[in-house]
């Protein structure tokens, strides 16, 4: 019997991690992520959301007549501007928890850019994750029902 010898594969290369930059240098994408939220923020605040057309209608209102999880998220956002957090909730039960999400994240990520670290993704295990979608089609369809008429965005 012949025996053939495979020489093993050499370990594939890892080529370092280019260095990133630190301190001013380094929070310039994040500080202009930051800014884009707080011009839409501003926005929003300046043009109402409330006035009928002011920024087009959501399709899938108009396609179906059913308001999807994001319907009433401006009015939310608007709302918290002006500084009615029950008014925000009750346009939009969501938008709270994004926006403080989206400062947190902004936050997280301008903090290792300063210290000269790659951003950090959001990641979330399998069951959460589809624990997330079952309460939002959840939220989606209570809102469009007789019962779930406090969550219909006003």
């Amino acid at each position: 019997m012949e025996s053939t010898h495979v020489a093993p594969e050499p370990a594939a290369h890892q080529e370092p991690a280019p260095p990133t930059r630190s301190g001013w240098r380094g929070v310039g994408v994040p500080l202009l992520v930051a800014g884009v939220g707080i011009g839409v923020g501003v926005l929003l605040h300046v043009r109402d959301p409330h006035v009928e057309g002011s920024y087009g209608v959501c399709p899938v209102y108009a396609l179906t007549g059913w308001w999807c999880p994001g319907c009433g998220g401006m009015r939310a956002i608007h709302n918290l501007t002006d500084g009615n957090i029950l008014d925000s909730l009750h346009s939009n039960l969501l938008a709270i928890p994004l926006v403080l999400a989206f400062v947190l994240w902004v936050s997280d990520w301008t903090l290792r850019a300063w210290r000269g670290r790659r951003m950090r993704l959001p990641s979330i295990n399998g069951p959460t994750m589809w624990t997330f979608f079952a309460l939002l089609t959840i939220y989606t369809v209570l809102r469009n029902t007789p019962w779930g008429t406090w969550l219909a965005p006003v």
